[in-house]
């Protein structure tokens, strides 16, 4: 299909009439599948198969992506009914993501598509300047990867483009979880990074989701400013060096990062020697609840203590033990902060709302004897923009603590 084709007639599928069709109108994303009449001809369009969307009354709303296998079963894609989603299409929503990151950082290292906050629906890009590395989360973007790939080309003049299929949500959409090369070759070593004032070395092959993550980087700059001339830095759930290189490029005199990753701490480690701080950086490797224990054991204490861990409250499910696992985290963290310093408590659970976050962190902090200032509550960059109508695109929260 070309820009050149007439609309395409596609099939129509509706809501219920107890479906909030205020709410799609106002710019809510996505349809459940509870809200849609799904007759015998709905059921059987294939996974990501796209069709316009009608209110209960048949007023056409927008053109959606369907997948009958989802409890997602439709995400919009664009509110004109006419809409054609080609490579031209894709072309124009990439152009606009990217005019975004291009005014706001100076090389091109950041997330350019964040999903329905740039309007394309379960799909994340992240590129690595001549590298771009795509997940394809939702059914829709999976089956139109050849024109997303080439509008990428086109927009960005990226030479290489990988397919990352880690992605937690692929399950619940029928997708596997095969990665793939798309253009070009796949990078033999790790990838440098410019970021936070450090080299950060990134796996876009085998690391965890594209590679790195770009969503911390406001909240490095702010704990680098923490961390100041020569402060002890403990940084937990590290990842390939996440705070750590940043406070030490900042001027903090020495960081251990902890992770339970022992390949992610060596490209932590080679990070520190590109950004030469290797003398002042220092690694351990182990659960993290066990290294908490062991540190304050050993009497250790640090003018800063940051703790980023992975989802604890993924889905609503898990939503209370989530919030034990933070409190326990603040806890425990709380205890290794010297007197007057700081502690900054990450979350990355759209689950976990911010209001519950806080108190999970602030019970803990109290549990371990410590009063608390809170400074500053932070979120992922602007490379990761919001949707407003859609919490899930908001899904960092960093909370920093002077005790």
């Amino acid at each position: 299909m070309t820009s050149s084709d007439p609309t395409p007639d596609l099939p129509r599928v509706r809501l219920l009439p107890k479906a909030n069709a205020r709410a799609i109108r106002h710019g809510f994303p996505w349809v459940y599948a509870n809200e849609l009449v799904t007759d015998r001809r709905t059921r059987a369009l294939s996974p990501g198969a796209l069709a316009v969307l009608e209110d209960a009354e048949r007023n056409p709303m927008g053109v959606v992506a369907v997948n009958p296998a989802s409890r997602i079963i439709c995400r919009m894609l664009d509110r004109d009914p006419d809409a054609v989603p080609d490579r031209v299409w894709f072309a124009a929503r990439l152009s606009r993501a990217l005019a975004l990151r291009s005014r706001i950082y100076d090389a091109p290292f950041y997330r350019l598509v964040h999903a329905e906050g740039d309007g394309l629906p379960g799909l994340v890009i992240d590129r690595f300047g001549e590298v771009a590395v795509i997940q394809p989360n939702a059914a829709w973007a999976e089956v139109r990867l050849d024109d997303l790939t080439a509008a990428l080309v086109e927009v960005t003049g990226v030479t290489t483009v990988l397919k990352n299929a880690s992605g937690r949500t692929r399950a619940l959409e029928g997708l596997d979880d095969d990665s793939a090369v798309l253009l070009g070759s796949a990078p033999q070593a790790p990838l440098p990074v410019p970021m936070s004032g450090a080299i950060y070395m990134a796996d876009l092959t085998g690391g965890q989701k594209t590679g790195l993550f770009y969503d911390q980087r406001p909240n490095h700059a702010f704990a680098a400013r923490l961390a100041g001339q020569g402060a002890r830095v403990l940084d937990v759930f590290s990842h390939v060096g996440g705070f750590a290189l940043a406070m030490l490029a900042g001027g903090a005199g020495h960081a251990l990062a902890v992770d339970g990753s022992a390949p992610a701490l060596e490209l932590a480690a080679q990070g520190a020697a590109a950004s030469g701080l290797a003398d002042r950086f220092e690694t351990r490797q182990g659960d993290a609840f066990d290294v908490l224990s062991a540190l304050a054991e050993e009497g250790a204490q640090f003018d800063v203590v940051i703790c980023d861990p992975p989802a604890f409250a993924p889905s609503k499910q898990a939503l209370d033990a989530g919030l034990r696992a933070y409190e326990r985290i603040a806890r425990m963290a709380a205890t290794l902060v010297a007197p007057g310093g700081y502690l900054g408590l990450c979350s990355c659970s759209h689950a976990a709302d911010l209001a519950n976050f806080r108190g999970a962190c602030t019970r803990g902090i109290g549990k371990a004897g410590r009063a608390g200032q809170l400074l500053r509550t932070g979120f992922a960059g602007p490379d990761h923009p919001q949707l407003p109508q859609l919490a899930e695109t908001g899904y960092l929260k960093a909370l920093f603590y002077r005790l």
